[in-house]
């Protein structure tokens, strides 16, 4: 089986996004598989995954044609259109100086078949190589609570830039530059 990492260019793509994102979100996950696996909070719309594509490709994971993982690319300008992350971009403003070019990873995902395979990484490694020399860093967030994640964040080279509570919990402001 070969992983083959590449720029997300089909509606087809995009669907299947879609899917393995509510496949692993929060409220789809039970609570055991959250402390183990993580999960992701933020659920997406086609139009406005579509929309973020147009101005900066995501990058994706694929089996053959089955999309195994994604790195979503937000560029900055998407910042008022997923109303649980506005609170991140005035974070980011606070935190980055104006001028120095930043792609917000807006969400990363692996199938739960394909995990322990350096997926992650390969994803981060794409979208930094793939993303430079026109951005300087790549900002996320992580909710506090998602020990998993974290970690494989930290393990891949991102930095916290600091800790806010926003939306009822804390979230972790990183960079990978």
């Amino acid at each position: 089986m070969e992983i083959k990492l590449t720029r997300c260019s089909t509606k087809a793509e995009l669907q299947q996004i879609l899917d393995l994102q509510k496949k692993n979100h929060l409220q789809n996950v039970d609570a055991d598989e959250k402390e183990k696996e993580g999960f992701v909070t933020v659920s997406h719309t086609l139009e406005l995954l579509t929309e973020m594509n147009g101005a900066c490709p995501h990058i994706i994971a694929k089996d053959q044609d089955k999309v195994v993982g994604y790195a979503l690319c937000m560029h900055p300008r998407f910042g008022n259109d997923v109303e649980v992350l506005k609170p991140m971009f005035v974070e980011i403003d606070a935190v980055i100086p104006k001028g120095d070019p930043y792609m917000v990873m807006g969400q990363i995902c692996i199938d739960k078949e394909y995990r322990r395979r350096g997926i992650f990484r390969k994803l981060y490694e794409t979208m930094k190589n793939t993303l430079q020399p026109n951005f300087t860093s790549i900002v996320t967030e992580v909710d506090a609570t998602n020990l998993r994640s974290l970690e494989a964040h930290y393990a891949v080279g991102f930095e916290e830039l600091k800790t806010y509570h926003a939306g009822g919990q804390d979230w972790k402001l990183i960079v990978l530059r």
